[in-house]
C-alpha cells in the first residue's frame, strides 16, 4: 500500500464526500472490512481523484453518468451530493440527468430525478439548521 496515496485519496474523499461520511465509512468498519477502506481510499480516491485529468466536477459528471447505467442508486445518491459540493450547479445536474434518461432508459432518469430530489431536500433541510452531516 502507498500511504501517501491513501492520504491524498482521504483528503480528496473528504472534499467530496465530506468529513461525516467518511468519518461514518470508518467507523462502521470492523476488522474484516477496514482493510477496503485503505482501498478505496488509495485507489479509487488517491489514484483516480485526484489525477489532474479532469477536474472533480468532470469527474462527478461521469460517476453520476456512470453509477445510474449500473443501477447503483445508493452510490448515485452519494455522488450526486459530491457533485453539489464539487460546484455543479442546477442546470448542469438537470442536464445531466436528462442526458441519463435518454442513454440510460427513461426509467434510470425517474429514478436519479427521484433521488437527486431526496438529496437537495436533505441538504436544504441541513442548511436550514435540521440534521447536521454530509
Amino acid at each position: 500500500m502507498d500511504r501517501d496515496l491513501q492520504a491524498k485519496g482521504e483528503k480528496a474523499r473528504r472534499a467530496v464526500l465530506g468529513d461525516a461520511y467518511v468519518d461514518t465509512a470508518f467507523a462502521n468498519a470492523d476488522q474484516f472490512s477496514l482493510p477496503f477502506q485503505d482501498v478505496l481510499n488509495e485507489y479509487c480516491w488517491g489514484q483516480c481523484w485526484t489525477d489532474d485529468g479532469l477536474s472533480l466536477k468532470q469527474r462527478s459528471l461521469l460517476n453520476l453518468g456512470m453509477l445510474a447505467a449500473l443501477g447503483r442508486m445508493h452510490e448515485f445518491k452519494t455522488h450526486f451530493r459530491g457533485a453539489i459540493r464539487n460546484g455543479l450547479g442546477d442546470a448542469e445536474l438537470r442536464a445531466a440527468l436528462i442526458q441519463i434518461a435518454v442513454y440510460c432508459g427513461v426509467p434510470a432518469g425517474v429514478e436519479a430525478f427521484r433521488v437527486a430530489r431526496e438529496v437537495r431536500q436533505e441538504m436544504a433541510s441541513e442548511a436550514a439548521g435540521g440534521k447536521g452531516g454530509s
